[in-house]
């Protein structure tokens, strides 16, 4: 679970598998660094040129939003916002495109959520904005964002001396857009050259700096394989994470850690959650393809377009017929099992995707439970689209009620009515959502880890008295992090004598198109849970996801009965 401002505005990228940061300033520049020099493939240094291309720039349109939370770490500062508005570049052009998320990527830097960093830019522009340039700079910043660490490494051979940030992170955007393969490629490199050179023109405090840009932009395309080949000689440079995120799921999963690093940098698919008071899946796949998009059922109520399209075009999605949410989250309400007529506690529920779920499923008194008021806001909205009110005579043994409280502090918010099942879905590193939101990996601190397994055992403890005798409560993490996963699961399961063990999904790694993930199986079959060391454990006893057609995210699903 994430926090949900982090989801805001978000591209299909972003898209909602469970549930921030500072205010960047860019320096202005000097005249004195026009004499930065570009280092050439031999090793010598020459100024760098005044050269430039010209063209019309290309667009994209824009992409979805999937809403999801993921969790603060801890020092990071709130709502970050690009410093400057871009001027004199055409809203619709690419230089305009570049131009924003170069402020965006330089908030993202600074400790910002690009979701809130985006949305701070966008606030900005006009009311009458194109979506498809709000698109095209979502894009892009997002690309940045999967290929940081190998255009930050691009950037360091082609220049002796670190540029000021502003034109480093149009550098960054620029590459990442030239790193692509051309068959994937979102724009020419003519274009994009052309394009960041009168980017970088268009600002008075960097324009110095239009021919290092056109200079380290051409010099790489010049060299591209080359460059490519020798930046792939560094850990942080192929795989586009931190280095201690490299080295954890390394350890923890030794025989996949390269598949898990490759799926985390490939971008989400935009997947559905049919509404089954409404239609079933396959009728559902039937209706879109009736209005000629392709689309597959991977679940129960899972539903994967072959292609993202705006929320607003989903056929029913605004009816409340459908929810974006990925596959894996959707194994929650499903594992949770829960029946009418029973009392439920969603206790981390914004934006509310899990609770829209269970409702769903049965005729069940919900509590949704939500530390922020803000975030606890949404939870309403999407109850109001799915069509679910707090108190419905249509439906009195159906009930939603919405409450603003710490699920680590029940004392303040429960009423002493016990839950027949509670889901916990609690703050985590996010870490198995990195395709969605590209830029965790780079906010995410290692501390973090422990700070945040510590804030999960206080809420489950906090949870489990709040259970029914014969009651079920479900632990569910968006991490691939044995410490938030099954270390925990083995924790919960030792400090609480009355708390058996059931069958549940377990680790489950993220997948790209189909390909089946290994994770440990965590149910009380399981005699590998017996064994004293959590991450060799979770190699050894590597099994497939039983829904192997799934494209999903990573989660970690550990489910307990009350005695």
């Amino acid at each position: 679970m994430y926090p949900d401002a982090r989801a805001a505005g978000a591209p299909a990228d972003a898209v909602s598998s469970a549930g921030a940061c500072g205010e960047t300033v860019l320096r202005a520049c000097h005249a004195t660094m026009a004499r930065l020099c570009i280092i050439e493939a031999g090793g010598s240094p020459r100024p760098a040129s005044g050269f430039f291309m010209t063209s019309s720039p290309s667009r994209r349109p824009s992409a979805p939003s999937h809403g999801k939370k993921r969790s603060p770490s801890p020092a990071r500062r709130q709502d970050a916002a690009p410093a400057h508005n871009a001027v004199h570049l055409a809203p619709d052009s690419l230089g305009f495109a570049l131009d924003q998320a170069a402020q965006a990527v330089g908030a993202v830097r600074a400790g910002a959520a690009l979701p809130a960093a985006l949305a701070s830019a966008f606030a900005a522009l006009p009311a009458d904005f194109a979506p498809q340039a709000r698109g095209a700079v979502q894009d892009i910043a997002y690309r940045t964002m999967r290929r940081l660490g190998t255009v930050d490494w691009l950037i360091r051979q082609r220049v002796n001396k670190a540029p000021p940030p502003p034109v480093a992170n149009l550098l960054a955007c620029a590459l990442a857009l030239l790193v692509e393969d051309e068959a994937s490629a979102a724009y020419t490199a003519f274009t994009v050259v052309d394009q960041a050179v009168r980017a970088v023109g268009a600002r008075r405090e960097i324009a110095f700096a239009k021919g290092l840009v056109n200079a380290v932009l051409r010099g790489f395309l010049r060299e591209r394989e080359t460059a490519l080949a020798a930046a792939h000689t560094d850990e942080v440079a192929r795989w586009n994470y931190p280095r201690w995120w490299i080295d954890a799921i390394r350890a923890a999963w030794p025989d996949d850690w390269q598949a898990i690093l490759a799926a985390g940098n490939v971008q989400g698919p935009l997947t559905l959650r049919v509404n089954a008071r409404r239609t079933s899946a396959a009728d559902y796949v039937q209706r879109l393809a009736a209005e000629n998009i392709a689309a597959t059922q991977i679940g129960e109520h899972a539903v994967r377009l072959a292609a993202p399209l705006p929320v607003e075009r989903i056929p029913g999605f605004l009816a409340g017929d459908v929810s974006v949410q990925d596959a894996g989250a959707q194994r929650a309400a499903e594992v949770l099992g829960v029946r009418d007529g029973m009392r439920v506690l969603d206790a981390c529920a914004a934006p509310g995707g899990k609770s829209g779920h269970l409702l769903e499923l049965a005729d069940i008194d919900l509590i949704a439970l939500e530390s922020d008021a803000a975030r606890a806001a949404r939870i309403g909205e999407n109850f109001a689209r799915l069509g679910f009110a707090q108190d419905d005579p249509a439906h009195p043994s159906r009930r939603a009620k919405i409450v603003v409280g710490d699920a680590g502090e029940p004392a303040a918010w429960h009423d002493g009515e016990r839950f027949d099942r509670i889901l916990a879905d609690v703050p985590c590193s996010a870490s198995g959502i990195v395709r969605r939101h590209p830029d965790i990996r780079w906010l995410r601190r290692e501390s973090d880890i422990a700070a945040l397994a510590a804030e999960q055992r206080r809420i489950a403890d906090a949870l489990w008295p709040l259970l029914k005798p014969g009651g079920e409560l479900l632990y569910v993490t968006c991490s691939i992090f044995p410490e938030e996963g099954e270390a925990q699961a083995r924790w919960f399961e030792s400090t609480h004598a009355d708390a058996v063990r059931l069958d549940a999904p377990g680790q489950l790694l993220p997948t790209a198109d189909g390909a089946p993930a290994g994770g440990p199986e965590c149910g009380a079959a399981s005699e590998a849970r017996q064994d004293a060391e959590v991450k060799a454990t979770a190699t050894a006893n590597a099994c497939p996801v039983p829904d192997r057609t799934a494209d999903h995210d990573g989660f970690f699903y550990a489910r307990f009965q009350k005695r």
